[in-house]
This record gives C-alpha cells, structure tokens and sequence, in this order.
C-alpha cells in the first residue's frame, strides 16, 4: 500500500471513530433502562423521553454542524463534537436527578452529527473508487460501537451476582446504571485527541479558495499525476458557489427542479432508514427479548448477539457496496427488511400469555402475590392484553416493575422463530440501508451545497429517529410489539415503492459524474 493509500485510510479510519462513540454512546442506555426506571419512578413516556435526549439535541445541532462545517471546517468542527460527546458521558454518569440526566444525555446529543460529519470528511479525502468502503467505515465502526456497549452492559451485570470486594468498593451494584454511562469517557477522549492528527478537508479548503493547502493535502492522499484533475472538478463542482452564499439559498437549491431526483432519493431514504425501527431495537435490545419471555439475564446476553450480527453484515455490506452496486443493496435490503419484521409480527401476534398459581408463588420479590389471584389461569392473547391485566391487577409501579419477570413465566410463544427474525432484520439493516445511506449522502450531492444538504438529510432521518426512540416504550404499552412491528414494515414497504423508481447506481462514479446521471434520470422521468 502506498503512503498516499495508507495515509487516506488512516484518516478515514480516525474520523470513522465518531461512528464508534456513536455507537457506545446509543446502545449504552439499552442497559440502564430497568435501573433508571426504578430509580427515577418514569412513566413510560419519561423513559422515552431520557433514552431519545440525544435524538432532541441532533435535531438542533445538525443546522448548527452544517454552519460550522462551512465555517471553521470539518476538522475544527469534529474536534468540538468530541470535547461534547466527552463532557456528556461525564455528566450522564454523575446526574443527580432524571431532568439533569435528560439534560446531560441531549448535550451528547448535540455531538451525534459526528455520523453526517463522517461520512462528509470521508467523502472528500477519500479517491472515488474507495469511497464506498471508506464512509462505510462510520457504519462498521457504529455496530462496534454498538456491540461493545452491549458486551460492557452484560459484563456489568454478571458483576451484580459477585461478592468480590472491589465490587462494592467501587459501587457497582448501587450504580449501576452510572458505570455503564460512564464507560464512554475514555473512548470519547482518545478519540478528541486523535483528530488533531488529520488534515483539514481538501473540499473545504477550495470552497474557501486556499488551492494551495488544498493540494498539500491532496499530496498525501493521491497520487501527484492525480491532483491537479481532482482540484479543478473541485472547482468545476463549485462553480455557482459563491463565499457568501445563505443557508437559505443552498437549501432552496436542495429544493429545486433540477435536484428534484436527489431530493426525493435523499428524502426517502432518509426517512425509510429509521422508519424500519433500527432505533427501537437497538435502543431497547434488552427491553425487546424481555418480550420473548426469557428473562433479564437472557435478554442482555441476546442483546450481544445484536451487536455481533451488526458487525459481521455490516461488514459484509462493506465489501460488497462497490461490487453489487449501492441500488440493489437498497432495493434488495429493503426487501428483507420488510421479510423480516413479517416473520416478528407473525411469532408475536400467535403468542398467548396465561399466569399459573406456581408461577406466581415462586416470585418473592412481589408482595401482596394475592392480587394476581383474578388473572390465575387466563389466558391471553397478546401481550397488551396481558400487561393491561398486570396493571389492573397491580398498579402501575409494580406492573411496569415486575413486568418481564411475569412475561417470561406467563408466555408461550415461539421464541427462536422471533429470535431468527430480529436478527435477520438486524443483519438486512447493516447490509444495506445502514451503511449505503451514507455512501449515498456523500456522493448524490454537488459540492457547492453538500456542506448543507448532508446535514439537512441527517436532520431528517434524525427527526424520524426521535420519534421512533421517544414513543417505543409507548407503543409497547398501548399498541403491543406486533402492530408496532407491522407499523414498521408498512413504512420500509412505502420507502422501497419509491426507490425502486428513482434510486440510481452509483458505483465507481465521480461526483461530477453522478451529478450528469442525476440530471439525465430527471430528463427521463419528464
């Protein structure tokens, strides 16, 4: 590997690691769940509203990241996203109280445009025939991310079951939950430490019309016989940009009949990527295989599994984006998808509940066991009609409390058929609209208005995370987990429709080249 190579994918891999601290700091919370729950008192609502903080704060900080992009630059801008992802899992670590909780957990929030900055920077470092594999990083790295904070949180609570000393000296088992938020820090501040090492973006340094450290850049990323091609369809691509261009008028270009094709692929799957409930179960692994009836300890192990099938496609989708094409990951990946949560709406929706006298008699934690005596035998076919039962029969805070211990001894369903279809959704995700999402944001867009549009897609597939993340925990208490899931799979089906018709294949193409695609798919559709 050359040193131009070697040094591209260095770079890459250091800004990629946002996706890893991304990663950490999203699924982290899965596992505190039932111990903030308890301790705080939350409402199901309350609960959504401190697991999608960070959801709320990327929805303010993405129209600020784009401004900063422009501005001070990618680089200054993803050293500032560090030092707050550091400052968040300090403070979400230490919060008193669940509002300075929120609030610690939506200042993180502000640090999650770290993806749509990724994949940016890697975009514009990155030589068009690597571009796929290298802002697919992010992706690969967001599953790692998501993996080890499944691993951190199952190795935390096989330490509640040990008398070891250090244990208690440490306060493991009355924190819990803090340890698991604060096993962030470090990663978070390695990272802040290593971006000083990259360059500044050779995209950013023509758009502000400093050519000469553009090419001391591009000197050690490309081959020397390269740069001065790859500088002036830099420039060619910026050639209605002006230095003093609004934010107003780039967002009016996002809108405008010649990027009508763009907007409508950048929409769609913007919208469709979090509309399949990636967030839900990622944000609630624990909470989710709580519903399959095998209880606590179980459920934090099978949320590894989530994290380890993510990795290996995720992966795999890596090697193949350049080979089979970003459309039929897409088309295909969607398919699956929509497959997948057909066969969880299926295993839910046969599923029945019914609670024995034994099952009750062996709980000792639950006092008054008496005041299940009326549910005793009856059964029930979902679980909504189960859990409305528990808090007619027990309240509110016992019901909520006591809830995946009494599911996983009332349910009779078909476990592995749901097991297979979670990962399978997990695993056509990461294969395709996961990674390509992003391999797509950093490639359909001019360069004159990327540094707005990016944002501004992630702002919305944001959006639609928030809400997934804040109204699950609801959903499940009112809807039940398989109408939520065919909610799901109806959304994906909408967003497959219309990609189907517009998405094109952009593989080993320039940016400019892509751009004339673009514009000859609109021709035809007229």
């Amino acid at each position: 590997m050359g040193s131009y190579k070697k040094n591209a994918f260095t770079y890459s891999t250091i800004v990629a690691m946002g996706g890893f601290i991304f990663g950490l700091d999203a699924a982290l919370i899965s596992g505190t769940v039932k111990f903030i729950t308890k301790e705080f008192g939350l409402t199901d609502l309350e609960l959504g509203t401190v697991v999608s903080a960070p959801g709320l704060g990327v929805l303010l900080a993405l129209p600020l990241a784009a401004h900063a992009c422009n501005s001070l630059g990618r680089k200054k801008t993803l050293l500032i996203i560090a030092t707050l992802y550091l400052v968040s899992a300090i403070t979400s670590a230490l919060a008193p109280s669940y509002w300075s909780l929120v609030a610690a957990r939506f200042l993180g929030g502000l640090a999650f445009s770290s993806i749509s900055l990724a994949s940016m920077y890697i975009g514009e470092i990155a030589p068009p025939k690597w571009r796929g594999k290298l802002v697919s990083m992010t992706q690969i790295n967001i599953v790692i991310g998501l993996s080890a904070a499944y691993f951190i949180n199952y190795l935390i609570i096989q330490l509640l079951d040990s008398d070891a000393l250090w244990i208690s000296d440490l306060g493991i088992k009355e924190h819990t939950w803090r340890w698991m938020l604060g096993s962030e820090i470090i990663p978070a501040f390695l990272w802040m430490v290593l971006l000083f090492f990259i360059p500044k973006s050779p995209a950013w340094l023509i758009y502000k019309d400093r050519i000469k450290e553009a090419k001391h850049t591009l000197q050690k990323i490309l081959p020397a016989d390269e740069i001065s091609l790859q500088i002036e369809e830099m420039k060619k691509s910026m050639q209605n940009n002006t230095e003093g261009r609004s934010v107003i008028s780039q967002l009016k270009e996002i809108f405008s009949s010649p990027m009508r094709v763009t907007l409508i692929i950048a929409m769609t799957i913007a919208i469709a990527q979090q509309a399949t409930g990636i967030n839900a179960i990622l944000f609630y692994a624990p909470t989710v295989f709580e519903q399959l009836g095998i209880g606590t300890d179980a459920a934090f192990m099978q949320a590894i599994w989530i994290g380890l099938t993510s990795v290996v496609f995720t992966i795999l989708g890596l090697l193949l984006v350049d080979r089979l094409g970003r459309r039929p990951l897409i088309i295909w990946g969607m398919t699956w998808i929509i497959l997948s949560l057909g066969i969880c709406f299926y295993g839910f929706k046969t599923a029945s509940y019914t609670i024995s006298k034994d099952d009750i008699s062996e709980m000792s934690t639950l006092s008054n066991t008496e005041r299940l005596d009326e549910i005793v035998n009856v059964k029930y076919g979902s679980d909504i009609e189960f859990k409305n039962a528990l808090k007619g029969a027990l309240g509110e805070v016992d019901a909520r409390n006591f809830s995946g211990e009494l599911i996983q001894k009332a349910a009779d369903i078909d476990a592995i058929l749901i097991l297979i279809g979670i990962l399978s959704f997990i695993a056509a995700f990461h294969f395709s609209v996961g990674p390509v999402m992003w391999v797509l944001f950093s490639e359909i867009f001019p360069i004159s208005i990327r540094g707005i549009a990016i944002p501004f897609f992630t702002l919305i597939t944001s959006l639609v995370s928030y809400f997934v993340q804040k109204f699950f925990p609801w959903q499940l208490g009112t809807m039940g987990i398989s109408t939520t899931l065919l909610f799901y799979a109806i959304m994906v089906g909408v967003g497959l429709i219309i990609l189907y018709k517009y998405l094109i294949e952009t593989k080993n193409m320039t940016i400019e080249e892509i751009q004339l695609a673009l514009v000859s798919k609109l021709k035809k559709d007229k």
